[in-house]
């Protein structure tokens, strides 16, 4: 198969060591990832959590409790206590459904645009700066790694919103 450029490694015989580094990469590339935000949320007592749910309600608007749900793997419990916060600084409002008046779409307010603007923003000028350093194979073999990493209701779930279909 592939050969990796840097080492000649073959990447169908990975040793116990290099994924071991790669494990570590994964773990440091997800604090630089989550740091500018994290450092945004602080100030407001907010987590990751809420980060994530103000980043799939935006792309997802109108997306329901149940499928926000699914998409983060939460606890009802958990949700419930993140959006009762966003719902209460004016960040998310919930609309109730025209076809079932049990479904509570959940939209971003302007407020709550301009926070994830900014905690996006912080996200893309990290990645767009990795992927340039990278390069467009490096990007799309990082893409391939990623989606194979998860586990098929996942990558079924990740799939849908690259189609826009969540």
């Amino acid at each position: 198969m592939a050969e990796n450029s840097t080492g000649g490694e073959s990447l169908l015989f990975l040793t116990d060591e290099q994924l071991r580094k790669g494990i570590e990469a994964m773990f440091f590339a997800y604090r630089g990832f989550t740091a500018d935000p994290d450092r945004i949320l602080e100030g407001m007592d907010y987590g990751r959590a809420h980060h994530r749910a103000i980043h799939f309600v935006h792309r997802s608007p109108g997306t329901t409790v149940g499928n926000l749900l699914a998409i983060l793997g939460v606890t009802k419990q958990s949700l419930n206590r993140v959006l009762r916060t966003l719902f209460d600084d004016g960040l998310v409002e919930a609309r109730v459904g025209k076809k079932d008046k049990r479904e509570r779409h959940l939209f971003l307010t302007e407020k709550g645009r301009a926070l994830e603007r900014e905690l996006s923003d912080a996200q893309r000028a990290r990645m767009r700066a990795a992927y340039r350093a990278a390069g467009p194979q490096a990007v799309q073999g990082f893409r391939t790694v990623l989606e194979a990493m998860m586990d098929p209701e996942l990558r079924q779930q990740y799939q849908g919103l690259k189609e826009g279909r969540q």
